[in-house]
């Protein structure tokens, strides 16, 4: 009756590691992405700072050269009523010296009086004209003052468009390389998963017929007393007839990983919640925890798997699968547990 019993549960199906197991990889993909989001946005902040910067300087520089024009087209319009003025002057003596040839023309006895009155009005006239000729050189400077600054401005607004434009370019290479490493991460995981599933079936085929080794989501668990001599790290002669398939199942899945997918094993350690004495070897649980993680991949190092493949880690008691205080919870919790994960 009992082997029947047993072939009953051998032949259900047990949906509920492979739900975890896809759940699990859905949870680390989503913790990526949110991660390369994060990392986007912090690059796109500094760039967008950085641009944002010498925006202000270039405005900064433009306010500048607009106040200069401002002052320079003031003394311009300055000159160039002076130059009107003198210009009327001009006219008017003109007109005054026209009006003393005339009264020249009329008398003789006039004449004396008119050449005075006429040379007064020449030097004045000439006067005004050298003022004249000065005020247009400075507003002929002037103008030229005003051209630069036109060219400089042309210039700050041409360089201000190169920098919109390289701000452009840069958010479109970081939305570019997002979506790039989407695709990475989505095919390193689909890859990963794979494998891993691969690995845990044929985990299953080796370790079926024990009832000390199971499957808790993403991870095979040994139990302790299948391994290990209760306080001890030495793994026994049972335990090291399932480290030895264990070892070869991974040497055979290690030359179908493709070499760019940076895979390890992860052991982990873990023992129940009742403290040591202290008086014996490890002062601790997590000393044993350790300890019992390092021996597993030193045995599976001997055997051929590569050292660079394996990470030992102790936990001692606080991760346990249950928390109550009773012995088949901490019976479940003295563990072993093996993880196919990236690096």
């Amino acid at each position: 009756m009992a082997l029947a019993r047993a072939r009953r549960s051998r032949g259900a199906v047990d949906y509920w590691p492979g739900f975890v197991d896809a759940l699990s990889t859905l949870l680390l993909a989503i913790m990526f992405l949110l991660s390369v989001f994060v990392l986007a946005q912090f690059l796109l902040s500094r760039e967008i700072s950085g641009k944002d910067e010498v925006l202000s300087r270039l405005n900064s520089q433009i306010n500048e050269l607009t106040q200069l024009l401002a002052l320079e087209r003031a003394n311009t319009q300055d000159a160039q009523d002076q130059l009107s003025n003198l210009q009327a002057s001009l006219s008017t003596a003109e007109a005054e010296r026209s009006r003393l040839q005339q009264l020249l023309d009329r008398g003789a006895g006039a004449g004396a009086e008119a050449d005075a009155r006429i040379g007064s009005l020449t030097g004045q006239l000439d006067d005004e004209r050298q003022i004249s000729q000065r005020a247009l050189s400075q507003v002929e400077l002037l103008n030229q003052q005003i051209a630069a600054l036109r060219k400089q401005i042309g210039a700050l607004e041409a360089a201000l468009e190169v920098s919109e434009t390289r701000d452009k370019e840069s958010n479109a290479k970081i939305a570019d390389l997002g979506r790039r490493l989407n695709v990475a991460l989505a095919q390193r995981v689909q890859e990963l998963n794979r494998y891993r599933s691969d690995f845990f079936g044929r985990l299953r085929e080796i370790l079926s017929d024990r009832e000390n080794i199971r499957i808790v989501g993403d991870r095979f668990v040994f139990q302790s007393e299948v391994l290990f001599p209760t306080g001890s790290d030495q793994i026994n002669v049972a335990g090291q007839e399932e480290m030895a398939k264990l070892a070869q199942a991974i040497i055979e899945l290690q030359r179908e990983i493709p070499p760019e997918i940076n895979w390890v094993l992860r052991v982990d350690g873990h023992t129940d919640n009742i403290p040591l004495s202290g008086a014996g070897r490890y002062r601790d649980n997590w000393e044993l925890s350790s300890a019992r993680a390092t021996s597993v991949v030193k045995f599976l190092i001997a055997n051929g798997v590569p050292a660079d493949r394996l990470v030992a880690a102790g936990f001692g008691e606080f991760q346990p699968l249950d928390p109550a205080d009773t012995p088949e919870a901490r019976g479940k919790n003295r563990r072993i547990e093996l993880k196919l994960t990236e690096k």
